[in-house]
């Protein structure tokens, strides 16, 4: 059996935003591929990021442990990960030639080196996999255990999913596997290999609660054009409704959270998974308040009482836009209708919403910006989350940008907010946007029944000030689309 060091390189105190904000979660996926290995016979040892005070405490940790194999699993539930951000890829490189030349066989998996292998290869990875990784990751470690000195090329030859260095280009075998559903529960995850109070501590100080993360399944069954499928294509691989709340009476027990944030891109889905998973918290003696993220279209009136029931006290919902033209252009497959219609569903079960808005994508005008406002305004959502449009490789969104991205591919950090194609308008201009739409929700939360405040008014001027100077902030001629290369 092989000594294993499970690793992923998303350092909280490299993303300044985040740290603002306080909210760290453990890396899920890390923790059930260590927990994997572990019921495979293997001596596993952990190094979370998270919440380390830099690259010192990985050393300390790989001296101290002396493993044998190196694998960096970044955690695939978190969006920043599939983000692929600048300053974790420049961690995780430098993390992997450390063990390199410690002398530890170095595995490397994540979004990004779906994407982009070689410079982890060239880091020092002997192996990289595409996608979840997981089936290869199973078939490949007996492979590593009695042959140390076997070269990378030649235990890997034949095996789907896996990348590598030969005479310095990579050489791919095949493509990407996905773990079948039933050998991937999730209740093998290693809670206990985590520095639990280190995040509790985090919570309590800077929000008085505490909140853990799950998830109910992997992947997502729709194809919106920009979003992410490196890592489990259209699949949508959903747990069953058992397991998951056991999993999180497992979690109640032993860790006494207040909070649980599900971290799946589609939570329930269907209505009778809802009141099975109900039904097996309930019959325990109840479950954990708990977050959601859901599509607008999927909200219906059972769906919205069964999700009340099992415990959601927040919901998400992809709204992306308040113009119908930018969700069709999006693939998104909702309306503006469903979107308002959901939310006002899940208002009435007692369910507070956030909306998660898009902006500038691909020939996005300013009439599309000031539908979403009318969208924020009509619908009331209790939270926004903004963004830019973000070209990830393997969308059909990238395909249409990518001659345009130049030199910047990725974002150094969360906070970056820059658009790395030619869109309708500037970065800075998107930025002042944001600003006005978390303003926006802001102080319809505060001020819900104010129509002419003092506040409602240096709103109105702020939208009206940006509006006049539109014209300045344009990258494409006057009524000219976006280019799609």
């Amino acid at each position: 059996m092989l000594s294993i060091l499970v690793c992923h390189s998303y350092f909280l105190r490299f993303d300044p935003k985040q740290v603002e904000r306080a909210k760290p979660y453990p890396p899920l996926a890390t923790l059930q591929v260590a927990g994997l290995l572990r019921q495979a016979g293997h001596h596993v040892a952990l190094f979370d990021a998270m919440l380390a005070t830099g690259i010192e405490e990985y050393d300390r940790k790989l001296a101290e442990v002396q493993p044998q194999v190196v694998l960096f699993y970044e955690d695939t539930f978190n969006f920043l990960s599939k983000m692929c951000l600048g300053k974790m890829r420049e961690a995780a490189c430098q993390m992997i030639g450390t063990a390199h030349r410690a002398g530890a066989r170095v595995i490397a998996c994540g979004p990004d080196v779906s994407d982009a292998p070689e410079p982890y290869l060239r880091a020092g990875a002997e192996v990289a996999l595409m996608g979840e990784g997981l089936a290869t990751l199973l078939d490949l470690i007996p492979k590593l255990d009695g042959n140390a000195r076997q070269p990378a090329g030649e235990l890997i030859e034949g095996l789907s999913g896996t990348m590598t260095l030969v005479n310095g280009a990579v050489v791919k075998i095949n493509g990407a596997r996905v773990l079948a559903n039933q050998a991937h529960t999730g209740e093998a995850a290693a809670w206990d290999l985590l520095d639990i109070e280190r995040y509790r501590s985090m919570w309590l100080q800077a929000h008085g609660y505490f909140s853990l993360n799950m998830a109910a399944s992997r992947g997502c069954s729709f194809r919106c054009s920009w979003c992410a499928k490196p890592i489990w294509g259209n699949q949508y691989l959903q747990r069953a409704a058992v397991a998951v709340a056991n999993e999180m009476l497992y979690l109640k027990r032993t860790f006494k959270p207040d909070h649980i944030w599900f971290a799946d891109d589609i939570f329930g889905f269907r209505v009778d998974w809802l009141n099975d998973f109900a039904a097996t918290l309930q019959a325990a003696g109840g479950g954990i308040p708990f977050t959601i993220q859901t599509r607008a279209d999927l909200l219906s009136e059972r769906m919205a009482a069964a999700l009340a029931a099992a415990g959601c006290r927040e919901a998400w919902i992809g709204a992306e836009s308040g113009s119908q033209r930018v969700l069709d252009a999006m693939n998104k497959g909702t309306t503006v209708t469903e979107i308002v219609t959901g939310r006002e569903r899940l208002k009435g079960v007692g369910i507070r919403v956030g909306f998660f808005i898009q902006l500038g994508y691909l020939d996005e005008q300013l009439s599309d910006i000031l539908a979403t406002r009318a969208l924020l305004e009509l619908a009331r959502p209790d939270d926004v989350g903004v963004s830019v449009s973000y070209p990830l490789p393997g969308t059909r969104f990238y395909e249409l940008v990518k001659a345009q991205l130049n030199g910047k591919t990725h974002w150094r950090d969360s906070d970056d907010l820059a658009m790395m194609f030619q869109g309708t308008y500037t970065s800075e201009f998107y930025r002042a946007v944001r600003n006005l739409i978390h303003d926006q929700v802001t102080l319809q939360t505060v001020e819900p029944a104010a129509q002419n405040s003092p506040a409602k008014r240096a709103l109105e001027r702020r939208w009206h000030d940006l509006i006049a100077r539109e014209r300045l902030h344009r990258t494409q001629p006057i009524g000219g689309a976006a280019q799609t290369g």
